[in-house]
């Protein structure tokens, strides 16, 4: 499918058809395209798309490239973010005078809500250059706000780790488990994020040297020197992020090995509690011929009261030491 956009009144409009509006078109958004919406918009760009098995490469020179005088940038970007099971692909930008395209094979946010507001309100979009800008500032912010999202799911997740509200075992482990899990995707969303802010890095970095040969340049240039400040300002808050995500993990199994560990004292106690009165059980319930206690008319509740001393004794010890 081809989306192709005219700019009136520094607005975007979505226009019907590539090839009828050829001579006003300035943005081609590509989304999933066949060969014929390829070979259209290669003929419009005069310069040639880069296809799917190219745009997954990770070498930056397949991924950052002047070809016929066109800038060929590509970016991996996540959608579907809401579940914290973003899919990952790469989206290319093509740059050819003051024409752009865009080829993806999924649906980050930004394409949608950009063109939705360049179309609303006048957000300095009068070339190809002030679009591809706009579009990537867009991108950026929504990446940020997954980022604030993220962080605040954190924050939940680090409450309910070092003050949980269950005080039964058993309900705490189940807990402990939930938070892994959780714990597991934000990692994975923080590192999906990670990925795509370390190329949109490189991208910035890119467009710097490419862009600002038309009459606003200088606004052109400040612009992309903002954006680059901001990818590279999110990209340390990611490691951040990251890093706290690594931390909880970490404690998270230590408070599972603690309440383990509990467990396994209370056990161990408990069987040397109960050890020297099964050792008194056990000789009087041998059966020899001859035993003191055996006809003494006491020597039950004596053998009895002997089992209560000897398994208090080693409870209290452990009471004294600060064992239990």
């Amino acid at each position: 499918m081809i989306r192709a956009f005219v700019v009136e009144n520094e607005r975007l409009r979505l226009v019907d058809g590539l090839a009828s509006n050829e001579e006003r078109v300035l943005w081609a958004d590509l989304v999933d395209p066949t060969k014929e919406e390829e070979a259209a918009v290669e003929a419009w760009l005069g310069v040639l798309v880069p296809t799917r098995e190219e745009m997954e490469e990770i070498e930056i020179s397949s991924r950052l490239y002047v070809e016929d005088g066109a800038s060929v940038m590509t970016a991996t970007l996540p959608a579907q973010t809401e579940d914290d099971t973003p899919v990952m692909l790469p989206v290319t930008f093509v740059l050819s005078g003051n024409r752009m395209a865009t080829i993806r094979y999924h649906e980050p946010r930004a394409f949608v809500t950009f063109p939705m507001r360049a179309e609303k309100a006048a957000v300095g979009c009068s070339t190809a250059e002030t679009i591809l800008i706009g579009l990537l500032e867009a991108i950026v912010d929504r990446l940020a706000d997954v980022l604030e999202r993220t962080s605040r799911d954190v924050e939940i997740l680090s409450k309910d780790i070092f003050n949980p509200t269950e005080k039964k075992a058993s309900k705490r482990d189940r807990d402990y488990q939930l938070v892994l899990k959780r714990l597991g995707r934000k990692e994975s969303l923080t590192s999906g994020l990670r990925d795509s802010l370390i190329t949109l890095q490189r991208l910035a970095s890119f467009l710097a040297n490419t862009v600002g040969q038309s009459k606003n340049g200088k606004d052109v240039r400040a612009r992309v020197k903002t954006l680059s400040r901001d990818v590279l300002s999110l990209a340390d808050h990611t490691a951040f992020l990251s890093q706290k995500i690594t931390f909880l993990l970490d404690a998270t199994l230590g408070m599972i090995n603690i309440q383990q560990n509990a467990i396994i004292k209370i056990v161990s106690v408990a069987a040397v509690v109960f050890l020297p009165p099964t050792l008194v059980a056990s000789i009087y319930g041998m059966n020899f011929d001859f035993m003191p206690e055996l006809k003494w008319l006491f020597g039950y509740p004596f053998a009895l009261g002997l089992m209560v001393v000897s398994a208090v004794l080693p409870f209290w010890w452990f009471r004294r030491r600060g064992w239990l």
